[in-house]
């Protein structure tokens, strides 16, 4: 079963996402008209998950250049564009490596308006093919573990939301468990609920819903329980940003499944498309600056009440403050591997540019 998209163009040249905050509930389509539509639906994660940002701000800046050409604004205008787009989520270095391609191509081209609408399209189709060859890779691991369980299910543990709704196609951490599916192994997946936004009970229960494959919503604690009841054969995350030495930084609470694995002897994994991977920092913990939100996200829950209305709820006492830190940093040494688009290899400097020799003179590293 093919996914279906989460950015696409339409006949006017606009661009429509999935407002993602209304899901499970209800399918709603917003449609981006400028780039601070596009830098708004980035910063309330309208958009969210590393590749799908950088798609949403590579069409910001086509938007922008449409702004500017239509509006007859000058070259500050779309600087500018690109200023707030940078500044509209810290941690996903996908953000930041779409801005430079488009930048890249703009700064080559007599021809704003056709480069910027090719240049995003390319970036979208690449993340496509990327997130596919994530799943071709992925699925030996998948396939070797399900050879072992006389016709069990495969049990994989996730954590946040890399599927297809993270991405454009296919998802990083769903590719290897779809194609797994589409090749008739038999997969369960325990679904941690990942809050304070509940992007495991959102957004991974409703895609793996869509597409047939057997679930469990879990609370965020309980996986540590359920690896040392050998209940876990793999853990599966995605990844925001990851360093040269093999640092990853995840939605907040992956540090905790890694050290529960890591004591269990669960393998865990990182679903690595190569546009996550920041080469010019080594150190996870001090160099990757972790976003922190709005503690109301902590404060308030969403959902849909008995009579069908969504609603959001107080579950402390009003006067009590919240932290909210949106990502951890799991260091490499709890990690089995890296399943990238170009093969799987170990969390570390060696084994990054064993697959990508051309990260290897990165200018400053």
């Amino acid at each position: 079963m093919r996914p279906f998209r989460t950015i696409w163009t339409t006949e006017d040249r606009f661009v429509e996402i999935i407002d993602q905050r209304k899901l499970p509930h209800s399918l709603e389509i917003m449609k981006l008209l400028t780039y601070k539509d596009a830098e708004i639906a980035i910063k309330s994660m309208t958009v969210r998950g590393a590749p799908l940002i950088g798609a949403t701000a590579a069409y910001g800046i086509y938007l922008a250049v449409r702004e500017m050409i239509e509006n007859e604004r000058d070259g500050d205008f779309l600087d500018q564009a690109f200023s707030d787009l940078r500044a509209s989520r810290p941690t996903a270095v996908n953000l930041f490596w779409a801005l430079n391609k488009m930048r890249s191509a703009l700064d080559n081209s007599a021809d704003f308006l056709s480069t910027s609408w090719d240049m995003a399209a390319q970036i979208v189709e690449e993340d496509i093919e990327i997130c596919r060859m994530i799943g071709v890779h992925g699925l030996p691991i998948i396939e070797e573990i399900a050879s072992k369980k006389m016709n069990e299910p495969v049990q994989i543990l996730t954590h946040c939301n890399a599927g297809m709704l993270g991405c454009i196609e296919w998802g990083t951490v769903t590719s290897p468990i779809y194609q797994a599916h589409n090749k008739g192994i038999k997969v369960h997946v325990w679904v941690d609920e990942t809050r304070p936004r509940n992007q495991g009970s959102n957004l991974t229960a409703y895609e793996l819903t869509k597409h047939g494959i057997p679930h469990t919503l879990i609370v965020d604690n309980a996986g540590g329980h359920l690896m040392q009841h050998g209940m876990v054969d793999l853990v599966l995350v995605g990844t925001d940003r990851t360093t040269r030495n093999g640092d990853v930084a995840n939605k907040i609470g992956t540090y905790l499944k890694a050290l529960a694995a890591n004591d269990n002897n669960v393998p865990f994994y990182v679903a690595l498309p190569s546009t996550t991977l920041d080469m010019t920092i080594r150190d996870g913990l001090t160099e990757i600056t972790i976003e922190e939100r709005d503690q109301n996200e902590v404060k308030y829950i969403t959902g849909k009440r008995s009579d069908g209305q969504i609603d959001s709820v107080l579950i402390c006492p009003e006067t009590t403050s919240a932290s909210n830190y949106g990502f951890d940093v799991t260091p490499s040494k709890y990690i089995t591997a890296l399943i990238t688009e170009r093969g799987v290899c170990p969390a570390n400097e060696m084994g990054i540019v064993t697959l990508f020799p051309e990260f290897s003179q990165i200018e400053g590293v």
